[in-house]
């Protein structure tokens, strides 16, 4: 039987654990353990992932991802009637600890019930992220699941993604000429000036239903009283429409050229690379019938809904895994405003023992 506290116990450990990306060392030995009571056969790939398999051909692959966004540290979490919260100056860390949580207790809930489930394969991926790192180095030759439930959706259980877009990162460096700005700033060439102009030639925000782009990271000079040598950008941008990514991509290369011929005496490099891309799932999808199923005896409707972000299961997917995102139970990820419905989550993990059980 799944249970309130010791769920809502389980949650609170793992959001104790600092886990930032990069950082997964002792929350995936908290993992690896816990599996392992469990009577899972628990390795590591050589990029650090968790799997966890039970016996058996065909399993069905449970995932989560192991690292968490900053401010992440110390995470104090207090339980607010049916809400999970931090004290104010941390994220929660429900992204993706509510996921491992529902994870864990329904195998906790039919190993005290001495209940078979059906083979699985628990996958647990590091630096998810800073760009669903661990998934794309994740050993797939140790990977035998051809579908794949993904834990890492906002929102309740019964929401489940739709469609993720295809997303394009880029970093630009910026580099003119530094020069002492009270004595001879005639002999500097700022890059600050030239990153000012290169962004202002830039789109921002969302540029049509399906379409965003972002300038996130800027760093840049040292002292006020230089003129600034070096710029650092980052952004990114993604879309579902390839023709409406190619369109931007084309859009920001002639944006870099036209401030590059503007400053020849300045260096501008860019590094544009594509981290996931786009999916869509169709009623002929085998796990979200399969996951359908199990939320409708559960009382719980399913709904579908589009998705502006990246998770593991574009990975899986693009590598022929009929991968299925589903909530989790949180709200306001990567937010200090962040908080977990302890109801949701019960859901969460009476899907996941639905799924599994024999």
């Amino acid at each position: 039987m799944i249970d309130r506290e010791r769920l809502i116990e389980t949650f609170c450990n793992l959001v104790k654990i600092d886990s930032p990306s990069g950082e997964e060392h002792d929350i995936s030995e908290y993992l690896s353990n816990r599996l392992k009571m469990l009577g899972l056969n628990v390795t590591k790939d050589d990029y650090g992932n968790v799997i966890a398999r039970s016996e058996g051909d065909n399993p069905l692959m449970l995932s989560a991802h192991m690292d968490t966004v900053e401010p992440g540290r110390s995470i104090a979490p207090r339980v607010n009637l049916d809400r999970i919260e931090s004290d104010g100056t941390t994220i929660l860390g429900g992204d993706c600890k509510a996921g491992l949580t529902a994870i864990l207790e329904a195998l906790d809930s039919l190993n005290q019930d001495k209940v078979k489930h059906i083979p699985i394969e628990v996958v647990l991926t590091r630096e998810e992220e800073t760009g669903l790192i661990g998934a794309n180095n994740l050993d797939f030759s140790l990977i035998q699941s051809k579908e794949a439930v993904v834990f890492d959706g906002e929102g309740p259980v019964s929401q489940i993604t739709s469609s993720s877009p295809t997303y394009i990162g880029f970093d630009i460096e910026i580099t003119g000429q530094s020069a002492h700005a009270g004595v001879e700033p005639e002999k500097g060439l700022s890059a600050i000036k030239i990153a000012a102009e290169l962004i202002n030639k830039l789109p921002q925000g969302r540029l049509d239903e399906e379409t965003t782009f972002n300038l996130g990271l800027i760093e840049g000079g040292q002292v006020r009283n230089a003129v600034a040598e070096t710029v650092n950008l980052q952004g990114e941008f993604r879309s579902m429409n390839l023709e409406t990514l190619d369109s931007v991509n084309m859009q920001l290369i002639h944006t870099i050229n036209e401030v590059r011929n503007a400053y020849p005496k300045a260096k501008l490099l860019e590094k544009i690379t594509t981290d996931f891309h786009t999916y869509k799932i169709d009623d002929g999808s085998s796990t979200l019938r399969r996951i359908k199923s199990g939320l409708l005896s559960l009382g719980l409707k399913p709904t579908m809904q589009r998705s502006g972000g990246g998770t593991d299961g574009n990975v899986y997917r693009k590598l022929g895994i009929d991968a299925v995102v589903v909530g989790m139970a949180d709200h306001g990820m990567h937010t200090k405003q962040e908080y977990v419905s302890i109801p949701d989550l019960m859901d969460a993990a009476h899907l996941v023992e639905t799924l599994i059980a024999h």
